[in-house]
């Protein structure tokens, strides 16, 4: 008999590494001296009927594409579901080990990943596959000011890494509270919100930045298995009181304590609990690319770097740019796709929709798809799937920055100027089916 019930079950492991390894976020060769808080994967597992799906949040910084792709087939097929029934998340704290390999920030720790990281993953999709149960739903939403704007404009127009108090930022911080429907026993709390995990600064501190403190104290005062799950924090800073986004572990602590009110807040805030529908949409999200530059000019760049070796971050990130085109004219410019296509998945709970984005995604994106969309509450997801840096609003890109940069020197072929708008639209396309629903 086929049982069309909403199941969800929840688990948590461990992913803490040991104390000497390299932290990701920085300098490459940043090394971890202590553990302030660990490290957590937290997976949820869904079914409803033939629709079956697991999100995961995990507290890294990103994952590089080819590596979150082979940690899905690898779960996918464990628990007899595709591939693109994973969602896999970073909360995006520059205190974790890398799993990312971007060019400039050092390689994937490949040995943390085999030994620490997957083990973790996969047991906890399994348990929470196995501990699933009749479910119900409830949302909160409440405004928070624990992120900021951190394009800061300079007097002369340049754009620096701080606060921009006129800048976009998203307020929303939303609740999603899972609980079993026959004893009303919590199951669950996912807490969204977009912002960097940074609060730390360069730090030699092992942490899950802010949102750690936050998770923990509602953890505690709910009883309740509660994770995180970043938004849209590509522009989004934490709020510090240094009028930086950045500082040293005792920000994590400060501001860590005021998103924990906020979510307190979205706790008491949340509605009557409900059961929910479970619906999973699998598309292709397609994004225009730009054509090579011309070869004199990517040779002379080439020309002009004396020791790429000695690069990192932004400045490598341009040479390899450079380089990836030249390797292009050197093989006879062989014959290239014009778009970068993403295979998406969208996961609906009732009036919840989690909506990954493989990119570093500027909040004004995340609140037009959520003015636009059929689902009440549409979370965009930061750093899900993989990883393809930046992903700016048109308007900013005249004003340069960095994220700019990284968007600018993202692979051979950069995304054409108007990607946010594309992707907007792409993704809305996919969720069409949820129209008046």
């Amino acid at each position: 008999m086929r049982d069309d019930r909403f199941l969800a079950g929840a688990a948590r492991e461990d992913i803490t590494p040991e104390v000497g390894t390299l932290l990701y976020g920085y300098a490459p060769d940043t090394v971890s001296e202590s553990v302030h808080d660990p490290l957590q994967v937290t997976a949820a597992a869904f079914r409803q009927g033939e629709e079956k799906a697991v999100l995961m949040t995990v507290t890294v910084g990103d994952f590089g594409t080819a590596l979150c792709d082979e940690i899905r087939v690898k779960i996918g097929t464990e628990l007899g579901i595709g591939a693109g029934r994973v969602i896999v998340a970073a909360t995006h704290t520059h205190s974790a080990p890398n799993v990312s390999g971007m060019p400039g920030w050092g390689e994937i720790d490949r040995p943390y990943v085999d030994r620490v990281l997957f083990p973790a993953m996969r047991r906890a999709a399994k348990n929470a596959a196995d501990s699933l149960r009749p479910a119900e739903i409830s949302v909160g939403t409440v405004r928070s000011e624990v992120g900021v704007n951190r394009r800061e404009q300079r007097p002369d127009g340049s754009i620096a890494l701080g606060q921009n108090p006129w800048g976009c930022y998203d307020p929303n911080m939303t609740l999603i509270a899972l609980r079993e429907r026959e004893t009303g026993k919590g199951i669950l709390n996912l807490i969204h919100y977009g912002c960097h995990g940074t609060a730390a600064g360069k730090n030699h501190e092992i942490t899950r930045d802010w949102s750690g403190v936050m998770t923990d104290r509602l953890e505690a005062q709910s009883g309740v298995l509660t994770a995180y799950l970043n938004g849209a924090q590509g522009d989004v800073g934490p709020r510090l009181t240094n009028g930086r986004t950045t500082g040293d572990i005792r920000f994590v602590e400060e501001l860590g304590g005021v998103a924990a009110r906020d979510a307190m807040r979205a706790w008491e805030a949340r509605g009557a609990y409900h059961t929910a529908g479970l619906r999973v949409l699998e598309g292709e999200v397609r994004i225009p690319r730009r054509p090579l530059r011309p070869e004199e000019e990517v040779r002379s760049k080439l020309d002009s770097c004396r020791e790429p070796e000695k690069l990192i971050n932004i400045q490598r990130l341009e040479y390899e740019y450079y380089r990836a085109q030249m390797d292009e004219y050197e093989r006879g410019c062989p014959p290239w796709d014009g778009n970068l296509t993403l295979p998406q998945t969208i996961l609906c709970l009732g009036e919840a929709a989690f909506v990954p984005f493989p990119f570093e995604v500027f909040a004004e994106t995340s609140m037009r798809l959520r003015a636009y969309s059929p689902v009440r509450h549409t979370l965009c997801l930061s750093n899900a799937n993989g990883y393809n840096a930046y992903l700016p609003t048109e308007d900013q890109l005249v004003r340069g920055g960095y994220e700019v940069g990284c968007f600018r020197y993202s692979g051979a072929h950069p995304l054409i100027d108007r990607a946010d708008q594309v992707i907007l639209e792409e993704n809305l396309r996919i969720m069409s089916p949820l129209s008046g629903q």
